[in-house]
């Protein structure tokens, strides 16, 4: 990486895809990046170049049958002040197929220029040092946010807030590494024991905020893939009544005969702004035959790894079944006038308790996930080198010598910088960008 985006390029391939959402649209955005944007850009409009950052109206010529494409809004961006810190050209043409077919084509057939693979674009900006690695995230994770919270966790981790963190840690341990080296380097130099007793708090404090940090309830995490919910119960308790109701659609078949649910059926749900995966799960009995015992294993499994069990009651039959959850609730209130017992009342068929049971569902989710000042893990590669980081600054504390220590804390930096993108690059960025869109 380099240090912020400068104006300096690599002679690289020309990459360019289609920007904005694929289909019929009025305006389709095409980004072109590299070397050999502002030539692809000369020679498609047979004009001058704009000036930089200016929106400014071209004619996109088909070279081949020297025919007009269309007619373009073109921005182009310098490299110190683009997105992937290269020469940047974007064209906004009109959003019909056969326009945007026709201008890729013609960019495809310059020499210098290929389709971007999914993510390289922002893959550049993080080689170039636009952006760091958990940025970079944050990005896909934007553009994937379908609730609220999602959106602002990842609006605060694009600032940089969770990159920030990691790099204040890796600064303090790079200082304190430093005075315990020196007495490595410099064995006949007196290294002030001050300064030596001040690495040591660093390091135990760094370890402590680590610790800190790890032990959070994953919210950002959950926050990230879903708050999950098991339904569980009784065979015609009347969890796939709810589940299809909270879903306002029939996402679960409904039947009176006993263990019609098999397997468990995830539906996503936005509840109040917060993420929910509600599981509807098979009926808890004894089994009556293999695919049904099959289901009650995985029912069990998923209420075992979910983050709340939402148990439904038969309210007719209005009997303990010795089953618990989390949060009680009885089905069929519609039908049920003398009703005791602890817990909520509801009926998928009139509505009654359902605001209620979605209140409360979106309060459990709020108090495993809300989104706070202090920047949360938002995936598990964040925690798995946070964890490791931690253990090896543990073990520099505790080492006997100092060439043992200086080797646990530069393993600890490693770990730490593995996160935002300071080590072992090209590794990282695989696994980071194989998920990401085209054209991002």
């Amino acid at each position: 990486m380099n240090n912020g985006g400068g104006t300096m390029e690599r002679e690289r391939d020309t990459i360019f895809a289609l920007a904005s959402g694929r289909g019929r649209a009025g305006v389709a955005v095409i980004r072109v990046s590299g070397p050999r944007a502002d030539d692809a850009l000369r020679s498609m409009t047979k004009a001058p170049l704009p000036d930089e950052r200016r929106a400014s109206i071209r004619t996109i010529f088909d070279k081949t049958n020297d025919r007009i494409i269309d007619s373009a809004l073109v921005v182009r961006f310098a490299p110190a002040r683009s997105y992937t810190g290269e020469s940047v050209v974007e064209y906004q043409v009109h959003g019909g197929l056969a326009v945007v077919a026709a201008l890729l084509d013609e960019l495809g057939r310059i020499p210098g220029l290929r389709l971007a693979e999914p993510g390289e674009f922002t893959r550049r900006a993080v080689e170039n040092g636009c952006l760091d690695l958990t940025q970079a995230e944050a990005i896909a994770d934007l553009i994937d946010a379908e609730t609220e919270a999602q959106r602002r966790q990842a609006i605060q981790q694009l600032g940089g807030s969770l990159g920030e963190l990691y790099e204040t840690w890796r600064s303090e341990l790079i200082r304190s590494a430093a005075w315990i080296e020196a007495t490595i380097d410099f064995p006949d130099e007196e290294v002030p024991a001050d300064a030596l007793d001040a690495s040591r708090r660093a390091v135990a404090g760094i370890a402590n905020a680590m610790q800190s940090h790890l032990n959070d309830g994953r919210r950002g995490e959950i926050l990230r893939d879903g708050f999950h919910v098991a339904v569980i119960g009784a065979p015609n308790a009347g969890k796939s009544s709810l589940v299809n109701i909270l879903a306002q659609r029939d996402v679960a078949i409904v039947s009176d005969i006993p263990g019609t649910t098999r397997d468990v059926l995830d539906v996503r749900l936005n509840l109040k702004g917060y993420p929910v995966v509600l599981s509807d799960t098979a009926g808890l009995r004894e089994g009556r035959d293999p695919i049904e015992e099959e289901g009650i294993r995985r029912a069990h499994a998923r209420a075992e790894a979910a983050d709340l069990r939402l148990l439904v009651h038969d309210g007719v039959a209005e009997c303990a079944d010795g089953l618990s959850g989390d949060v009680e609730i009885w089905s069929k209130a519609d039908l049920k006038e003398d009703r005791r017992g602890p817990g909520l009342w509801v009926s998928a068929k009139t509505g009654e308790g359902l605001a209620e049971l979605v209140d409360l569902l979106a309060k459990h989710a709020e108090l495993r996930m809300e989104v706070g000042q202090a920047p949360a893990l938002s995936r598990g590669r964040h925690r798995l080198a946070v964890e490791k980081a931690e253990q090896h600054l543990r073990d520099a504390l505790g080492a006997s010598a100092s060439e043992l220590a200086a080797e646990h804390l530069r393993l600890a930096l490693m770990e730490i910088g593995r996160i935002t993108g300071r080590v072992d690059l090209d590794e990282l960025l695989d696994v980071v960008f194989r998920d990401f869109c085209l054209g991002k």
